[in-house]
């Protein structure tokens, strides 16, 4: 069926988010077009509004509309303690589910020479400038535990050993190729307390 050109381009645009296929994107649009325009509306403004002023904190790389974000502005956070996760999702799962006190470094992906993704595009020359300048004791590793999260641990691992600086990894509770934001509070809760020394 031919369909109108803002309803295609909509159903195209919407395609864009993970899991979204020509199926789904067709009920959303038809949900928002037919029965919930000013929800609608209210999307559409969201949207813009995040697309112009999110950026990143300067220091960890989560989202933020800040220089800095909360916890990184945030006094009450042990600066010398930085938890190294893959995505801005993997921070909220860690606050949501366990204790942690320090602060995070926000990859934005993990290690894939194949896909093009080295050092340069997950900002290592940041953490790399924070562990050179002395103020952090230890590096907790939270990333997936597949290839490419076992070879952003292992480059890593260098990263903090060349600093002389403490490296532990969350515990092994998170499924093989499973993403943090995906698994349940409760093993996400035990395989952070139950991290250990990497090596």
């Amino acid at each position: 069926m031919a369909y109108s050109p803002a309803v295609q381009e909509l159903m195209e645009s919407l395609r864009c988010l993970p899991g979204v296929g020509p199926k789904s994107a067709q009920r959303m649009t038809f949900a928002l077009l037919q029965h919930d325009r000013s929800g609608a509306g209210r999307l559409a403004r969201a949207l813009q509004t995040a697309a112009e002023s999110v950026g990143e904190c300067r220091l960890c790389r989560n989202l933020t509309e800040a220089d800095l974000c909360p916890l990184c502005a945030s006094g009450r956070r042990d600066p010398g303690v930085l938890c190294v996760v893959e995505n801005p999702s993997d921070v909220q799962a860690l606050e949501d589910a366990t204790d942690y006190g320090g602060l995070y470094f926000v990859l934005k992906g993990r290690l894939s020479p194949l896909d093009g993704i080295g050092p340069g595009e997950l900002g290592l020359e940041g953490l790399e400038a924070r562990l050179v300048a002395g103020e952090i004791r230890e590096i907790i590793l939270a990333v997936s535990p597949t290839v490419e999260g076992e070879a952003t641990a292992q480059y890593l691992a260098g990263m903090a050993a060349e600093a002389g600086v403490e490296i532990a990894r969350i515990a092994h509770g998170v499924p093989l190729g499973g993403d943090l934001d995906y698994v349940d509070a409760g093993t996400l809760s035990h395989a952070f307390a139950g991290r250990s020394q990497y090596r």
